[in-house]
Order: structure tokens, then sequence, then C-alpha cells
């Protein structure tokens, strides 16, 4: 008896007879590549050559920390946004990349400026650090529209916001001492993700409950992959830190013991993230 046909188990040829081109059409992983001999073809040789290329330049892009704060000041004018800048140990790139430790804390003066702003009477409910990370590109394209929408929900349902900081040569972790500082009850920190050979670009959020020198990532939660097309969308990204920071003062905690069930909560959260009018 002759097998069964498994009519299902590739998709049907493209016009060209190759059923991987159509799986390509759904992915930016680099599969169904072709050969030439025991190598590559040149065209997706090349391709791979200026991905590797674009991902270097993402590391190593200056980041416009001063353009950043005057357009957030520009768009963010009800309630009028304050504005400040640290800086890591890191003294520049070079040390930044050779000691992921100097980035995880802030220099002297950046502290002493911080302190400052802390409001014992009235704690902040809520801090936001915008940090170039590993890929200031991510955070020039991305950052600020995110940024937007969930400063405009919070504030919208009487959440207490610290002044925005911007943060150069900084680690995910900086954002403990920068929320220990200011006193803040919860923080989030947007910064640029490592760059990949598909995306230079992906910015990520990390929120964390009562940030301190010395918590663990495994306190945190994340949300990765913000990019419009290939990744997260703005809106979405904004909809899922609402729904945790609502869910964090709730449990008074982040991390592996808070799961990402904003989407079995679509009504709640579509009502406090306003994306405003479709383009």
């Amino acid at each position: 008896m002759s097998p069964p046909e498994m009519t299902d188990a590739l998709p049907k040829p493209a016009g060209n007879g190759d059923p991987w081109q159509d799986l390509r059409r759904h992915t930016s992983a680099r599969i169904a590549q072709g050969r030439s001999g025991a190598s590559l073809p040149t065209a997706p040789m090349l391709a791979f050559q200026l991905a590797h290329a674009q991902a270097r330049d993402a590391v190593h892009l200056p980041f416009d920390a001063d353009g950043i704060s005057a357009l957030a000041q520009k768009v963010e004018e009800n309630p009028p946004l304050e504005v400040l800048h640290v800086r890591s140990a890191a003294a520049d790139r070079s040390i930044y990349l050779r000691r992921p430790d100097l980035g995880r804390r802030l220099d002297k003066a950046s502290r002493l400026r911080l302190t400052q702003l802390a409001s014992p009477s009235r704690p902040f409910d809520f801090a936001f650090v915008i940090a170039d990370g590993l890929s200031a590109l991510a955070v020039h394209q991305h950052a600020l529209p995110v940024f937007r929408l969930v400063r405009q929900a919070l504030i919208q349902t009487g959440w207490n916001i610290a002044p925005l900081v911007i943060a150069e040569q900084a680690r995910v972790a900086l954002g403990d001492e920068i929320g220990e500082l200011l006193g803040a009850k919860q923080l989030a920190i947007l910064i640029g993700e490592r760059p990949g050979l598909s995306s230079a670009d992906s910015l990520g959020i990390y929120l964390t409950y009562a940030p301190c020198i010395g918590r663990h990532d495994a306190e945190r939660n994340c949300i990765s992959n913000i990019r419009p097309g290939n990744g997260l969308d703005y809106a979405q990204a904004a909809r899922t830190l609402v729904w945790l920071a609502d869910e964090a003062r709730r449990r008074q905690l982040t991390g592996v013991a808070l799961k990402d069930e904003s989407e079995h909560d679509p009504l709640l959260v579509e009502s406090q993230v306003d994306t405003g009018p479709s383009e």
C-alpha cells in the first residue's frame, strides 16, 4: 500500500518552482540563500557583509542626547517636560564596550543631580530613562513615540511622573541607581538593544519595580524588538508597558513573577493608550 500524500508538508511552489521562496517572504531570517559550490552566492554574501557593517555602525553611532531632549520637550508641552542628562561611569564608547560594569553605575556629577531631584514628601510613581545602550540608532528612531504614548496614559490616570532622564553610555542596570536616587516606585528604561544581522535598530524596554542597586534581570520585565515593520509596533509596546506598570503597582513586583497577560485584557489597555488618529 502506498503512503498517503503529504500535500501540506511544504508550501506550494512559487512561480520559479522553489517552495523556499514562499517562506522567505514571511521572515527576515537568512534562509534559502542558495549556494555556489561550498559557499554562498555573491548577492547573499554581500548582503550579509552589509548587515554586519550596519550592526557595527549602530553600536558606534554617537548618541544625540541633546537632540532627543529638545524634541521631547517640544512635543511634550502638556504638562511641560523636565529633562535631565546623566552619564554612566564609562567615560567614552571604548571604555563602555570593554567595561560593562562601568555602564551600570553613574558618574559622581550625575548622582549629585539626581539626588537633588528626589521628593520624599511626594515620591515619584514612575520614572522614564531613555538610554543609548548598544544601538543609539534604535533610540533615535523609536524611543520618543513610545515614551509619549506611555507618559500621557499614566498622567491621565493620576501617576506622578519624574523628570525624563536621558543617559549616555548606559547599560540596563543603570536604571536601578537612577530609580533609587529619584525615589521612584517604578522605572522603565528605553534602551537600544544589541544589534543583530537582521535588525540594527531594535528598541527594548525594561521595567523594574522598586529599583535599587543590586536588582537582578529576573526582577525586571522586558519588552523587546520594538520597531515598526518586522518588530513590535509603538502602540502595542505602549499598551503592554502600561498594563505591566498597572499590575506591578497592584502586585508590588516585576520580573519572572509578573507575566504579560495584557492580551487577555484588551478593553482596559485600549482605553489607556490613545494612539491618535490613524494615518
